[in-house]
This record gives C-alpha cells, sequence and structure tokens, in this order.
C-alpha cells in the first residue's frame, strides 16, 4: 500500500464571487495512470463525510477530490438561498474540478451527490467513468423526503458535542442500529461544530428552502433519463438497509437497467450509509480497483 499524504485545501472564486472549498488527496507517486475520484456530498454533508474513504482510495494510489458544496463546509454561504439549486451547484462543481485539473473521474455520489453524479453524466459525456451512488436512485421515496424536510436547517438548543450525540442517537439510533458509538462520535463531528460557546450546524440553514416544494401532495421529480446516461459505465449502487429514500424496488430496477451495477446492502444503516466502517469502506476500494 501507498504512503499517504494529509489532504490539502482549495479554494476558489466562482462567477458570482463565492468562496469554495474542495479537499484534495494526492496520488501517491508513480500512480499517474490511474483516474482520479471525486466525492459529492448529501443535501446538507461536506467533504469531510469522505475522509475515511478519501485516505482508503489514497493508500491504493487514487487521488482523490471531496467537494464543499456553496453553504455547507468550509465554503461560503450564499446571501440567496435561491442560489441552492442543482443547476448552479452543478456550475460550481464544473468550476472547481476544472481548478483541480479533473476532466474524467471516478464518482462517489452520497444522496445529492448521487443525483449530481447522473445529472453531470447526462450532461456532460464522457467526464463519469464510473460511479457509487450512496444510497440514492432515479425515483426518491416520498415519505423519506417529508422527513428529511422536518430537520433540515433546524437544530434545538445544544450546549455541548456530548448532548449533540446523544441527540442523534436518539432520533437516528432506530435506522443506525449498526453504528458503533465511536462512529456515533465521529458522526456528530462532521453534522456539527462547538463555537462561540454552543454547537452549530456545519451548513447555512437556509438550506432547509431547497425542500420548499416538498408537500405530501406533490409528487416527486423522477431521474431516470439521468440515470441512463450512467448504464455503460461501472456502477457500485449503497442501500442502507433501513433506508426511507432508497427503496428494494428502485434499488432492484436499477440493476435491471444496467447491467454492470454491483449492489451493496448496508446492515444497520438507513439513509444514508455513514461511509465510517471498514466493511462499507473496503467494499468501495474493491470496486475501484476494477475501475479506470
Amino acid at each position: 500500500m501507498a504512503s499517504a499524504q494529509e489532504p490539502i485545501s482549495r479554494f476558489i472564486h466562482v462567477a458570482d464571487g463565492l468562496r469554495l472549498h474542495a479537499l484534495d488527496y494526492a496520488a501517491p507517486a508513480g500512480n499517474a495512470g490511474l483516474l482520479p475520484v471525486v466525492c459529492l456530498p448529501g443535501l446538507a454533508r461536506s467533504a469531510d463525510d469522505f475522509d475515511r474513504v478519501a485516505r482508503k482510495l489514497q493508500g491504493d494510489g487514487r487521488r482523490v477530490v471531496a467537494l464543499d458544496y456553496r453553504g455547507r463546509g468550509l465554503s461560503d454561504w450564499d446571501p440567496d438561498w435561491r442560489r441552492y439549486d442543482f443547476d448552479v451547484e452543478q456550475k460550481d462543481i464544473a468550476a472547481q474540478l476544472a481548478d483541480a485539473g479533473v476532466a474524467q473521474a471516478v464518482f462517489i455520489g452520497t444522496s445529492r451527490g448521487g443525483l449530481h453524479t447522473m445529472r453531470i453524466a447526462a450532461r456532460r459525456p464522457g467526464v463519469v467513468r464510473a460511479a457509487a451512488l450512496n444510497d440514492i436512485g432515479p425515483k426518491i421515496e416520498h415519505a423519506g423526503l417529508l422527513r428529511i424536510k422536518r430537520y433540515v436547517g433546524r437544530l434545538p438548543p445544544i450546549p455541548s458535542m456530548r448532548e449533540a450525540i446523544a441527540l442523534m442517537r436518539m432520533t437516528a439510533g432506530v435506522d443506525f442500529s449498526g453504528v458503533s458509538p465511536q462512529e456515533w462520535d465521529s458522526y456528530a463531528r462532521l453534522t456539527f461544530i462547538e463555537k462561540d460557546g454552543k454547537v452549530q450546524l456545519r451548513y447555512d440553514p437556509e438550506l432547509s428552502h431547497t425542500l420548499d416544494s416538498v408537500k405530501p401532495d406533490v409528487t416527486p421529480e423522477e431521474h431516470w433519463d439521468d440515470f441512463a446516461a450512467l448504464a455503460g459505465v461501472p456502477i457500485l449502487a449503497i442501500r442502507g438497509a433501513n433506508s426511507d429514500i432508497l427503496s428494494p424496488e428502485v434499488f432492484d430496477e436499477m440493476a435491471r437497467r444496467a447491467p454492470r451495477l454491483e449492489q451493496v446492502l448496508v446492515e444497520g444503516q438507513g439513509h444514508a450509509p455513514l461511509l465510517l466502517d471498514e466493511p462499507t469502506i473496503s467494499r468501495i476500494a474493491e470496486f475501484l480497483r476494477k475501475c479506470p
């Protein structure tokens, strides 16, 4: 296994003036022939979610670039919440990848990041050479979206990280019964930050507006046309066994429509698997060893 280097932070300013951040895990010397890996997080998540996966893949000789969308992680918050939409984020992703010198890559996308991966495959043919989709498919379960809408951007007063960890275990422990105490601690620190004597979100609470259209009587849009653009490349589809976003039926339909798709079921986790446990990380690494 090649020796790993610590990631560096890349910052760029995009056309509307916002400064965006990415983590860049350099490939070890002598591995220039392998495509880089681009990691795209979920709606209210950040590049740090992929740290354990990135270090594993870096050790296997890959360069890994993990992005913070606008309003998340170390990227600037947008003063206009209406720009937290797919089209703007697609332009941001393109600018960040151009800055990093990435023309083609293997993509790992969690939830919203998987939808971005499908959209990139459909709109920029040849960029996505393989993809790992973490608990996301072309059809999203409505009940799961309604559940997410209830908590994104909302945070009760929490005096310490210890209480934040307890809150996460209390609210999500049933669906994530397979998560260890150490992983709960890690996940809480990826979700919150202690600042000015209180626990705060690591994203702009105005992101909640991205779910304004999610209503009990409105059927979510489907993305099968975008998914079809991935059908010709290797795909690893990951599903949390307790997921309320990616149903077993859609999971299997994805495999039917994409003959090169491999399935992974993560027991004891819901939406979305945290990518903190060694078996899931090793399965992703195994998949990538077969990719360009």
